[in-house]
């Protein structure tokens, strides 16, 4: 029966028995109806006291002139002399038709019934509809994925080529088993796909399901567990027991972390919920009973903290890995998620990709979205090159905060700073090439520098570490020089310069104590983080860190004041032009340094502000950003 059918039953039944309610609590808290005999109710007729009756066969019932009493009585069949007596006394009369009357009071009668079996019949459809089965606790919540739907397939996933060249195999697996069987080979039981955040791993999964022709399960690491001891456990059998009614199968786990960490270790002891159905789990892939043609396939962005029973070959006997894409990856990315977005004769999709390095298949998926919108908003019918710029500032730094009144001494402030990153930030040998440099409010910063590498980095050199150090410390340096002042908007520089620092001398040996590691992590495995650092080492070896620390983070200080000395008539030209300008691209700066005369300002088009130039992501294997002043000095 149709859903809005049942909808509109249930509301029928629900209103008759309110109204049934209704009667039989006004006819309880009514009029007092007293009895009386035949010889009575003649005797009030004849002294002129009722006022009015209604007739219904024999029965009788009516009101006193007082208004406030009612009586009921019965009368003999075909008494002549009643209507004659009632006429003569001006009693008001009115008759009911005996069969109106039969149903409505036999539904009165059994109405509590009624409404109570409506309850139950109704409290059993909601336990038995949609997801919730309150009757069904162990059942596994496993979602069947039919062909019907939509499918996505191999062609809309791009940028993670090793990680499909596997799966491929698996699914040409499921298609022709002999073509392996035949060498002895057999197929993986499962395969675990590890990578950050955003870089494709659900929609791997789900392109699988688009590939193969064999039934495709899916199901969250979270539905496993309940309120209830051992539900957990009961659906991973009773997920399994699916599989092997489907064979061969996919079976897909998503965010399989939050039921496959490590036994035994942070919070729950050994009788945990989490453990018996992780235990099941283990079981189910590789235990006593074979699941054969049940090919799990599951997907972490926290592979460190899984159980390492779970990860041994024949049970997940592949781990992909899902990395951000490089250059050609982006590439490939940004042109499927630009199929249906018209763009404009200026876009070129290989410098977008240059420009972008360090993004994830869905951050570059949101850009391209942003875009479309900006688009939309400035009437324009396709997305033009300075779309995607302006996607690219307000996804990487935020919208602009054009509201945020700022004083010409706070503005004249954040300019001298940047411009101090920006001058080191050019001059340093091993650096990243300077890309942009802004004093546009932007989030939590009012102002910011931004470099731009040439190509994905993927480690990084002492030397590489040293400028950076002195970049971060060229805009506290240019406010105590231009300005005779410190404020709180180095406070960001200052720890991330003071945190690298401590990592080159505790974790990367690019100190004079030498290649060593000084502190290992202690990690809850059940909370999923770092929540202190163990001491392994003298009180003696702390101070020679704590000196080492502050040696190198004095150095790059010194090299970053020489650098600013040495180009005073630059610098103090960059921050007057971010001032008129408020943005200035790594060209324009060189020209600035360099004693030449900027072109004039091109008029805004489209929308968009001098701020819209290219941006780079601010963490691994990408740009950096310096400079993100503006905190208030509780987070400063």
């Amino acid at each position: 029966m149709n859903s809005n059918v049942k909808t509109v039953i249930f509301w029928v039944i629900l209103v008759s028995v309110a109204v049934l309610l209704w009667v039989v609590v006004k006819q309880g808290h009514g009029k007092v109806d007293r009895p009386l005999n035949f010889s009575e109710f003649l005797a009030e007729v004849d002294a002129g006291n009722i006022k009015n009756v209604n007739i219904n066969i024999n029965e009788v019932k009516g009101e006193f002139m007082n208004g406030r009493d009612a009586f009921h009585t019965v009368v003999p069949n075909n008494y002549p002399k009643l209507f004659d007596l009632l006429s003569e006394k001006k009693v008001a009369m009115t008759f009911t038709d005996p069969a109106s009357v039969g149903w409505v009071s036999l539904i009165v009668q059994y109405s509590p019934f009624i409404l109570l079996i409506g309850f139950w019949v109704f409290m059993m459809r909601q336990m038995q509809s949609g997801g919730n089965k309150a009757m069904s606790f162990g059942k596994s919540r496993a979602r069947l994925h039919s062909s019907q739907q939509r499918k996505v397939t191999f062609k809309d996933v791009a940028g993670v080529e090793e990680a499909k060249e596997e799966l491929e195999e698996i699914i040409e697996f499921l298609r022709e088993p002999q073509k392996f069987q035949k060498l002895g080979g057999r197929i993986p039981k499962g395969v675990l796909l590890m990578g950050s955040p955003g870089t494709g791993k659900t929609l791997l999964a789900r392109a699988i399901a688009g590939e193969a022709n064999v039934p495709f399960f899916s199901i969250s690491g979270s539905d496993f567990v309940e309120m209830f001891v051992g539900v957990g456990a009961s659906r991973v059998r009773d997920l399994f027991e699916q599989g092997k009614k489907n064979a061969p199968c996919i079976v897909f786990i998503d965010e399989i972390d939050a039921v496959g960490r490590h036994r035994g270790a942070g919070l729950g002891g050994g009788h945990d919920e989490r453990e018996q159905t992780l235990n099941q789990l283990l079981v189910e892939m590789d235990g006593f009973e074979s699941n054969e043609g049940v090919i799990l396939v599951a997907a972490t962005n926290r592979p460190d903290v899984l159980d390492p029973a779970l990860l041994r070959p024949g049970r997940f006997d592949r781990r992909v890995t899902v990395g951000r894409p490089d250059v050609g990856g982006r590439e490939a990315i940004l042109r499927v998620h630009t199929k249906k977005v018209p763009l404009g004769d200026d876009v070129d999709l290989s410098v977008l990709a240059r420009g972008t390095p360090g993004l994830a298949g869905a951050e570059l998926a949101n850009l391209v979205n942003e875009a479309a919108l900006n688009a939309a908003r400035q009437n324009r019918k396709v997305a033009m090159m300075v779309d995607f710029e302006v996607a690219k500032d307000k996804i990487l730094m935020g919208a602009e905060r054009r509201s945020l009144i700022l004083t010409d001494d706070e503005k004249r402030t954040t300019a001298y700073h940047e411009a101090g990153h920006a001058i080191v930030a050019m001059v340093a040998p091993h650096a990243d090439p300077l890309h942009k440099v802004s004093i546009i409010p932007r989030g939590m910063a009012l102002g910011i520098t931004m470099q731009l590498p040439t190509d994905d980095k993927h480690n990084y050199s002492k030397v590489y570490c040293d400028d950076q150090l002195a970049i971060l410390m060229g805009g506290r340096i240019a406010e105590e020089i231009y300005l005779q002042q410190l404020t709180t908007g180095a406070g960001n520089d200052i720890e991330r310069a003071s945190d690298m620092a401590r990592k080159m001398v505790c974790e990367w040996g690019m100190s004079q104590l030498g290649p060593m590691s000084f502190g290992k992590k202690d990690e809850q495995i059940f909370l999923g983080r770092e929540i202190a650092q163990h001491r392994d080492y003298s009180e003696e070896t702390a101070i020679k860190i704590d000196e080492e620390v502050k040696r190198i983070i004095s150095n790059a200080y010194s090299r970053a004041e020489v650098i600013i000395k040495g180009h005073s008539d630059g610098l103090i030209r960059v921050a007057e032009a971010l001032l008129e300008r408020e943005s200035l691209d790594g060209a324009e700066v060189r020209i600035l340094m360099d004693n030449g005369e900027l072109p004039p300002m091109a008029p805004p088009s489209g929308g968009t502000t001098a701020a819209t130039q290219q941006v780079i992501r601010p963490e691994g294997g990408s740009g950096r950003l310096v400079g993100l002043e503006g905190e208030s000095p509780a987070t400063a």
